[in-house]
């Protein structure tokens, strides 16, 4: 059995979780805008195009929302605000303030994350996913964050992508999550699973439902792996 990472979070944030679980192989980051091995070396890379990537930040100002991007693994927001706090804690990273993000990004950017308050999001999400519709894909991973990133790239295109190049067949796949973001990567599988309680996207996106963690999900997981 192969166990793949699949994490919107950027690579220096994801290489400690894998480190603790054990895992010596590829991992899925940045919501699958990167493929990265275990050293940093990229074997999948798709980030959104700077042009595209100011149409969102200009979005973004235009409301006062918290928007961050990235380079070369860096965290950069244009001002330190509190919501850029909140996630580099979460995401076990530094904060790197580069004044305009016109000039501190590079020629692409893995994604970019509005960070702000749950029902501000819930009203953004359906207003950025028809603007960018067949443009980029937009996500809440969690109900503070929401994600954009290439139309390339997603949690599915890029299990696709580790499947070819690992020979696996997607019927022998189980993709499992509990956010917007995962959504895509359920419904490709073979078999997805998605957390009770996940957004109504993501169930209907699942052949099953597992309890959350501390409610049995683990093991009912595990059952179904026997099975599978």
């Amino acid at each position: 059995m192969i166990v793949i990472a699949c994490t919107g979070r950027p690579f220096p944030g994801a290489l400690p979780w894998t480190e603790r679980l054990g895992l010596d192989g590829p991992i899925v980051c940045y919501q699958g805008a990167e493929v990265r091995e275990p050293d940093g070396e990229k074997i999948l890379d798709h980030g959104i195009a700077h042009d595209t990537a100011m149409e969102v930040i200009r979005f973004a100002r235009e409301r006062d929302l918290h928007i961050q991007a990235y380079r070369d693994d860096r965290l950069i927001v244009e001002r330190d605000r509190p919501e850029a706090h909140v996630y580099a804690k979460h995401a076990q990273m530094a904060i790197h303030v580069v004044g305009d993000l016109d000039e501190g990004m590079g020629a692409t950017t893995p994604k970019l994350v509005i960070v702000a308050g749950p029902a501000t999001l819930e009203a953004l999400l359906p207003e950025t996913r028809r603007r960018w519709k067949g443009r980029l894909n937009v996500a809440t991973s969690t109900p503070d964050y929401l994600e954009f990133t290439s139309i390339e790239s997603d949690k599915a295109s890029a299990l696709r992508f580790l499947c070819e190049r690992l020979g696996v067949q997607q019927s022998a796949t189980v993709a499992v999550g509990d956010g917007r973001n995962d959504a895509s990567m359920i419904a490709w599988a073979g078999l997805g699973v998605a957390i009770q309680g996940a957004p109504d996207e993501v169930q209907h996106a699942a052949d099953r439902t597992i309890p959350g963690p501390g409610h049995g999900g683990i093991k009912q997981l595990a059952d179904l792996l026997v099975e599978a």
